[in-house]
Protein backbone atom coordinates (compact mmCIF):
# COMPACT_ATOMS: atom_id res chain seq x y z
CA UNK A 1 0.00 0.00 0.00
CA UNK A 2 3.17 2.57 0.74
CA UNK A 3 2.99 3.17 -3.34
CA UNK A 4 -0.60 4.06 -3.54
CA UNK A 5 -0.23 5.57 0.06
CA UNK A 6 2.58 7.81 -1.62
CA UNK A 7 0.60 9.01 -4.72
CA UNK A 8 -2.43 10.04 -2.33
CA UNK A 9 0.01 11.95 -0.04
CA UNK A 10 -2.37 14.09 2.55
CA UNK A 11 -5.66 12.34 2.01
CA UNK A 12 -4.20 8.81 2.27
CA UNK A 13 -5.80 8.01 5.56
CA UNK A 14 -9.18 9.73 4.39
CA UNK A 15 -9.62 7.19 1.43
CA UNK A 16 -7.81 4.01 2.72
CA UNK A 17 -8.87 4.30 6.48
CA UNK A 18 -12.13 4.94 5.80
CA UNK A 19 -14.66 2.15 7.37
CA UNK A 20 -18.18 2.62 5.43
CA UNK A 21 -21.36 2.50 8.05
CA UNK A 22 -23.82 2.16 4.86
CA UNK A 23 -24.70 -1.03 3.13
CA UNK A 24 -22.81 -3.51 5.19
CA UNK A 25 -20.12 -4.68 2.74
CA UNK A 26 -21.26 -8.15 3.55
CA UNK A 27 -24.00 -7.73 1.68
CA UNK A 28 -21.94 -6.79 -1.49
CA UNK A 29 -21.44 -9.37 -4.19
CA UNK A 30 -17.99 -8.25 -4.05
CA UNK A 31 -15.16 -8.97 -7.56
CA UNK A 32 -13.57 -12.12 -7.01
CA UNK A 33 -11.88 -14.34 -9.36
CA UNK A 34 -14.95 -16.58 -8.82
CA UNK A 35 -17.50 -14.14 -10.71
CA UNK A 36 -18.53 -15.56 -13.72
CA UNK A 37 -19.35 -18.82 -11.70
CA UNK A 38 -20.43 -17.57 -8.72
CA UNK A 39 -23.06 -15.19 -10.76
CA UNK A 40 -23.53 -15.13 -14.52
CA UNK A 41 -23.35 -19.23 -14.03
CA UNK A 42 -27.24 -18.66 -12.49
CA UNK A 43 -28.31 -16.07 -14.95
CA UNK A 44 -29.72 -16.37 -18.56
CA UNK A 45 -26.43 -15.43 -20.60
CA UNK A 46 -25.61 -18.58 -22.93
CA UNK A 47 -22.30 -20.42 -22.54
CA UNK A 48 -20.68 -17.90 -25.55
CA UNK A 49 -21.61 -14.89 -23.64
CA UNK A 50 -19.98 -16.61 -20.11
CA UNK A 51 -16.67 -17.16 -22.07
CA UNK A 52 -16.65 -13.95 -23.50
CA UNK A 53 -16.61 -12.75 -20.03
CA UNK A 54 -14.50 -15.02 -18.52
CA UNK A 55 -12.35 -13.98 -21.55
CA UNK A 56 -12.50 -10.21 -20.13
CA UNK A 57 -11.97 -10.84 -16.79
CA UNK A 58 -8.67 -13.68 -17.54
CA UNK A 59 -6.59 -10.96 -19.70
CA UNK A 60 -3.94 -8.65 -18.76
CA UNK A 61 -2.28 -7.38 -15.09
CA UNK A 62 -5.92 -8.04 -13.66
CA UNK A 63 -6.44 -11.50 -15.11
CA UNK A 64 -8.25 -13.64 -12.33
CA UNK A 65 -8.27 -11.43 -9.88
CA UNK A 66 -11.99 -10.01 -10.64
CA UNK A 67 -11.18 -6.51 -11.32
CA UNK A 68 -11.07 -5.01 -14.59
CA UNK A 69 -9.29 -1.91 -16.13
CA UNK A 70 -9.91 -0.67 -19.97
CA UNK A 71 -8.48 1.49 -21.99
CA UNK A 72 -11.43 3.67 -24.01
CA UNK A 73 -10.59 5.49 -26.79
CA UNK A 74 -13.94 6.52 -28.16
CA UNK A 75 -13.21 10.53 -28.15
CA UNK A 76 -11.54 10.71 -31.85
CA UNK A 77 -15.58 10.78 -32.35
CA UNK A 78 -16.93 11.72 -28.99
CA UNK A 79 -14.67 14.70 -28.55
CA UNK A 80 -13.32 15.30 -31.73
CA UNK A 81 -10.29 13.78 -32.91
CA UNK A 82 -8.32 17.15 -33.37
CA UNK A 83 -9.31 17.96 -29.91
CA UNK A 84 -8.64 14.35 -28.40
CA UNK A 85 -5.44 13.74 -30.35
CA UNK A 86 -3.79 17.12 -30.46
CA UNK A 87 -1.31 16.56 -27.23
CA UNK A 88 -0.74 13.12 -28.64
CA UNK A 89 -0.40 12.83 -32.38
CA UNK A 90 0.59 9.31 -32.60
CA UNK A 91 -3.09 8.45 -31.58
CA UNK A 92 -4.50 9.53 -34.96
CA UNK A 93 -2.95 6.03 -35.63
CA UNK A 94 -5.33 3.85 -34.48
CA UNK A 95 -2.38 0.41 -34.15
CA UNK A 96 -0.85 2.71 -31.10
CA UNK A 97 -4.51 3.00 -29.39
CA UNK A 98 -4.32 -0.77 -29.43
CA UNK A 99 -0.64 -1.19 -28.65
CA UNK A 100 -0.85 1.11 -25.38
CA UNK A 101 -3.68 -1.81 -24.05
CA UNK A 102 -1.92 -4.35 -25.26
CA UNK A 103 1.73 -2.82 -23.20
CA UNK A 104 -0.11 -1.60 -20.14
CA UNK A 105 -1.72 -4.89 -19.38
CA UNK A 106 -5.21 -4.04 -19.83
CA UNK A 107 -7.77 -6.28 -19.78
CA UNK A 108 -9.58 -4.78 -22.90
CA UNK A 109 -9.48 -2.38 -25.76
CA UNK A 110 -12.21 -0.18 -26.33
CA UNK A 111 -13.05 1.95 -29.64
CA UNK A 112 -14.90 2.52 -33.12
CA UNK A 113 -16.10 0.01 -35.44
CA UNK A 114 -13.29 2.18 -37.67
CA UNK A 115 -10.15 2.23 -35.15
CA UNK A 116 -10.86 -1.58 -34.13
CA UNK A 117 -12.08 -2.66 -37.56
CA UNK A 118 -8.84 -1.28 -39.42
CA UNK A 119 -6.45 -3.75 -37.28
CA UNK A 120 -8.60 -6.40 -35.93
CA UNK A 121 -6.82 -9.11 -37.72
CA UNK A 122 -3.56 -8.22 -35.93
CA UNK A 123 -4.84 -7.77 -32.84
CA UNK A 124 -8.75 -9.40 -31.82
CA UNK A 125 -6.78 -12.69 -30.53
CA UNK A 126 -3.72 -10.85 -28.47
CA UNK A 127 -6.52 -9.06 -26.52
CA UNK A 128 -10.68 -8.28 -25.98
CA UNK A 129 -11.95 -5.96 -28.38
CA UNK A 130 -14.93 -4.07 -27.18
CA UNK A 131 -16.90 -2.39 -29.80
CA UNK A 132 -18.58 0.81 -29.21
CA UNK A 133 -21.77 0.72 -30.80
CA UNK A 134 -23.22 3.95 -30.85
CA UNK A 135 -21.85 7.81 -30.69
CA UNK A 136 -22.72 11.60 -30.17
CA UNK A 137 -21.83 12.94 -33.66
CA UNK A 138 -19.70 16.25 -32.67
CA UNK A 139 -19.89 18.03 -36.03
CA UNK A 140 -23.22 19.37 -36.34
CA UNK A 141 -24.05 22.80 -36.27
CA UNK A 142 -25.32 23.74 -33.12
CA UNK A 143 -23.69 21.38 -30.85
CA UNK A 144 -25.89 18.32 -30.63
CA UNK A 145 -26.27 15.36 -27.89
CA UNK A 146 -27.46 12.09 -29.18
CA UNK A 147 -26.23 8.79 -29.68
CA UNK A 148 -26.90 6.98 -32.83
CA UNK A 149 -25.53 3.59 -33.99
CA UNK A 150 -22.73 3.48 -36.07
CA UNK A 151 -22.87 -0.11 -36.89
CA UNK A 152 -24.44 -3.43 -36.27
CA UNK A 153 -24.12 -6.22 -33.83
CA UNK A 154 -23.02 -8.82 -36.88
CA UNK A 155 -19.95 -5.95 -37.45
CA UNK A 156 -18.33 -6.32 -34.15
CA UNK A 157 -18.73 -10.06 -33.80
CA UNK A 158 -17.41 -10.66 -37.22
CA UNK A 159 -13.93 -8.58 -36.02
CA UNK A 160 -13.54 -10.66 -33.15
CA UNK A 161 -14.85 -8.91 -30.32
CA UNK A 162 -15.61 -10.14 -26.87
CA UNK A 163 -18.03 -7.41 -25.92
CA UNK A 164 -19.53 -4.31 -27.50
CA UNK A 165 -19.87 -1.10 -25.36
CA UNK A 166 -23.04 1.70 -26.02
CA UNK A 167 -24.18 5.25 -24.44
CA UNK A 168 -27.10 5.69 -23.56
CA UNK A 169 -28.17 9.33 -21.88
CA UNK A 170 -31.20 8.67 -19.64
CA UNK A 171 -32.95 11.71 -18.58
CA UNK A 172 -32.58 13.20 -22.69
CA UNK A 173 -36.08 13.93 -24.80
CA UNK A 174 -33.70 11.39 -26.98
CA UNK A 175 -33.60 8.49 -24.06
CA UNK A 176 -36.26 6.03 -24.97
CA UNK A 177 -35.17 5.66 -28.36
CA UNK A 178 -31.44 5.14 -26.84
CA UNK A 179 -33.46 2.53 -24.58
CA UNK A 180 -34.94 0.77 -27.47
CA UNK A 181 -32.21 0.84 -29.37
CA UNK A 182 -29.76 -0.67 -26.88
CA UNK A 183 -31.74 -2.80 -25.44
CA UNK A 184 -32.01 -4.93 -28.90
CA UNK A 185 -28.27 -4.67 -29.56
CA UNK A 186 -27.71 -5.75 -26.50
CA UNK A 187 -29.57 -9.02 -26.96
CA UNK A 188 -28.25 -9.66 -30.20
CA UNK A 189 -24.85 -9.85 -28.78
CA UNK A 190 -25.67 -11.92 -26.30
CA UNK A 191 -27.58 -14.74 -28.66
CA UNK A 192 -24.15 -13.84 -30.46
CA UNK A 193 -22.02 -14.78 -27.10
CA UNK A 194 -20.66 -10.87 -26.68
CA UNK A 195 -20.82 -9.49 -23.57
CA UNK A 196 -22.38 -5.79 -23.02
CA UNK A 197 -20.97 -2.73 -21.08
CA UNK A 198 -23.58 0.12 -20.95
CA UNK A 199 -21.98 4.41 -20.53
CA UNK A 200 -25.21 4.68 -18.59
CA UNK A 201 -24.32 8.80 -18.66
CA UNK A 202 -27.19 11.19 -17.44
CA UNK A 203 -27.88 14.31 -19.56
CA UNK A 204 -30.74 16.92 -18.75
CA UNK A 205 -29.82 20.80 -18.44
CA UNK A 206 -32.45 20.95 -15.81
CA UNK A 207 -30.40 18.24 -13.64
CA UNK A 208 -28.24 22.01 -13.34
CA UNK A 209 -29.62 23.50 -10.49
CA UNK A 210 -28.92 27.02 -9.13
CA UNK A 211 -25.27 26.71 -10.13
CA UNK A 212 -24.54 22.99 -8.97
CA UNK A 213 -24.43 20.08 -11.46
CA UNK A 214 -26.43 17.08 -10.60
CA UNK A 215 -25.62 15.31 -13.27
CA UNK A 216 -23.34 12.81 -11.51
CA UNK A 217 -24.99 12.78 -8.05
CA UNK A 218 -25.20 9.78 -6.62
CA UNK A 219 -28.85 9.22 -6.44
CA UNK A 220 -29.31 10.03 -10.20
CA UNK A 221 -26.25 7.78 -11.58
CA UNK A 222 -27.71 5.07 -9.44
CA UNK A 223 -30.95 5.29 -10.68
CA UNK A 224 -29.05 5.44 -14.22
CA UNK A 225 -27.13 2.61 -13.40
CA UNK A 226 -30.36 0.45 -11.97
CA UNK A 227 -32.19 1.42 -15.54
CA UNK A 228 -28.72 -0.15 -17.41
CA UNK A 229 -28.78 -3.35 -15.44
CA UNK A 230 -32.47 -3.83 -16.18
CA UNK A 231 -31.68 -4.03 -19.55
CA UNK A 232 -29.43 -6.61 -18.96
CA UNK A 233 -25.86 -4.71 -19.27
CA UNK A 234 -23.00 -7.19 -17.72
CA UNK A 235 -20.77 -4.33 -16.80
CA UNK A 236 -22.16 -1.04 -15.99
CA UNK A 237 -19.63 2.04 -16.88
CA UNK A 238 -20.73 5.33 -14.62
CA UNK A 239 -19.02 8.83 -14.14
CA UNK A 240 -17.68 9.04 -10.57
CA UNK A 241 -20.17 10.30 -8.04
CA UNK A 242 -19.06 14.25 -7.34
CA UNK A 243 -22.60 15.19 -4.95
CA UNK A 244 -25.82 13.98 -4.09
CA UNK A 245 -29.53 14.94 -3.74
CA UNK A 246 -30.11 15.57 -7.51
CA UNK A 247 -33.62 14.72 -6.71
CA UNK A 248 -34.09 17.10 -4.03
CA UNK A 249 -32.72 19.60 -6.19
CA UNK A 250 -35.16 19.16 -9.16
CA UNK A 251 -38.18 17.77 -7.53
CA UNK A 252 -38.81 15.34 -10.20
CA UNK A 253 -38.83 11.50 -10.19
CA UNK A 254 -39.23 10.08 -6.95
CA UNK A 255 -36.79 9.56 -3.75
CA UNK A 256 -36.57 8.57 -0.07
CA UNK A 257 -35.03 10.16 3.25
CA UNK A 258 -33.29 7.24 3.80
CA UNK A 259 -31.18 7.42 0.76
CA UNK A 260 -29.84 10.96 2.07
CA UNK A 261 -29.52 9.55 6.00
CA UNK A 262 -29.04 5.95 6.16
CA UNK A 263 -28.13 4.89 2.45
CA UNK A 264 -25.20 7.88 1.58
CA UNK A 265 -22.85 10.26 3.35
CA UNK A 266 -20.89 12.93 1.63
CA UNK A 267 -17.59 10.60 1.94
CA UNK A 268 -16.89 9.52 -1.60
CA UNK A 269 -16.55 5.90 -1.01
CA UNK A 270 -19.89 6.21 0.54
CA UNK A 271 -21.55 7.61 -2.76
CA UNK A 272 -19.62 5.20 -4.90
CA UNK A 273 -20.91 2.42 -2.80
CA UNK A 274 -24.53 3.27 -3.72
CA UNK A 275 -23.77 3.12 -6.92
CA UNK A 276 -22.44 -0.16 -6.52
CA UNK A 277 -26.12 -0.85 -4.92
CA UNK A 278 -27.74 0.32 -7.98
CA UNK A 279 -25.88 -2.86 -9.87
CA UNK A 280 -27.54 -5.45 -8.47
CA UNK A 281 -25.33 -5.20 -4.74
CA UNK A 282 -22.30 -5.65 -7.26
CA UNK A 283 -23.39 -8.55 -9.42
CA UNK A 284 -23.46 -6.61 -12.77
CA UNK A 285 -20.03 -5.24 -12.15
CA UNK A 286 -19.38 -1.12 -12.09
CA UNK A 287 -16.03 0.52 -13.79
CA UNK A 288 -15.54 4.06 -13.34
CA UNK A 289 -14.48 5.86 -15.64
CA UNK A 290 -11.35 8.05 -14.93
CA UNK A 291 -12.39 11.34 -16.60
CA UNK A 292 -10.68 14.55 -18.76
CA UNK A 293 -6.39 14.66 -18.30
CA UNK A 294 -6.08 17.90 -16.65
CA UNK A 295 -2.09 17.48 -16.49
CA UNK A 296 -0.18 16.75 -13.40
CA UNK A 297 -2.63 15.99 -11.32
CA UNK A 298 -3.55 13.17 -13.61
CA UNK A 299 -1.96 10.39 -11.93
CA UNK A 300 -3.60 10.93 -7.89
CA UNK A 301 -6.74 11.66 -9.12
CA UNK A 302 -6.54 8.14 -11.43
CA UNK A 303 -5.27 6.48 -8.30
CA UNK A 304 -7.99 8.03 -5.64
CA UNK A 305 -10.71 7.27 -8.28
CA UNK A 306 -9.32 3.40 -8.19
CA UNK A 307 -9.25 3.49 -4.94
CA UNK A 308 -12.23 4.66 -4.30
CA UNK A 309 -14.11 2.00 -6.75
CA UNK A 310 -12.56 -0.62 -5.15
CA UNK A 311 -12.80 0.07 -1.82
CA UNK A 312 -16.78 0.59 -2.46
CA UNK A 313 -17.02 -2.55 -3.82
CA UNK A 314 -16.60 -2.12 -7.93
CA UNK A 315 -15.06 -4.05 -10.51
CA UNK A 316 -12.36 -1.36 -11.64
CA UNK A 317 -11.91 1.92 -13.79
CA UNK A 318 -11.83 2.38 -17.68
CA UNK A 319 -9.77 5.08 -18.14
CA UNK A 320 -8.87 6.68 -21.47
CA UNK A 321 -7.53 10.81 -22.23
CA UNK A 322 -5.47 10.44 -18.64
CA UNK A 323 -3.37 7.72 -20.34
CA UNK A 324 -3.04 8.92 -24.30
CA UNK A 325 -2.85 12.50 -24.06
CA UNK A 326 0.66 12.11 -22.40
CA UNK A 327 3.80 10.08 -23.77
CA UNK A 328 3.14 6.54 -24.69
CA UNK A 329 5.34 5.38 -21.75
CA UNK A 330 4.21 7.65 -19.26
CA UNK A 331 0.21 6.03 -20.51
CA UNK A 332 2.12 2.72 -19.34
CA UNK A 333 2.68 3.59 -15.97
CA UNK A 334 -0.32 5.44 -15.26
CA UNK A 335 -2.68 2.47 -16.38
CA UNK A 336 0.10 0.31 -14.51
CA UNK A 337 -0.62 2.63 -11.32
CA UNK A 338 -3.95 2.17 -11.65
CA UNK A 339 -3.49 -1.31 -11.73
CA UNK A 340 -1.46 -1.69 -9.15
CA UNK A 341 -4.44 -0.52 -6.71
CA UNK A 342 -6.57 -3.47 -7.76
CA UNK A 343 -3.20 -5.99 -7.18
CA UNK A 344 -2.54 -4.56 -3.73
CA UNK A 345 -4.60 -7.11 -1.52
CA UNK A 346 -4.33 -4.80 1.50
CA UNK A 347 -6.65 -2.27 0.01
CA UNK A 348 -9.68 -3.83 1.17
CA UNK A 349 -13.98 -3.24 1.09
CA UNK A 350 -14.35 -0.01 3.21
Amino acid sequence: MSKTSDILGKDAAYYLDYQSKTFDKKTLHAPSKNHVNEIWMQSNRNGQTLRSMQQLLGTGRLKDTGYIGILPVDQGIEHAAGASFAPNPIYFDPENIVKLAVESGCNAVASTYGVLGIVARKYAHKIPFVVKINHNEFLSYPNRYDQVMFGTIKDAWNMGAVAVGATIYFGSPESPRQIIEVSKAFEMAHELGMATILWCYTRNNNFKVDGIDYHTSADLTGQANHLGVTIQADIIKQKMATNNGGYNATKHGKTHPKVYSELTTDHPIDLCRYQVANCYMGRVGLINSGGESKGSSDLQEAVTTAVVNKRAGGMGLILGRKAFQRPFNDGVKLLNAVQDVYLDKSIKLA
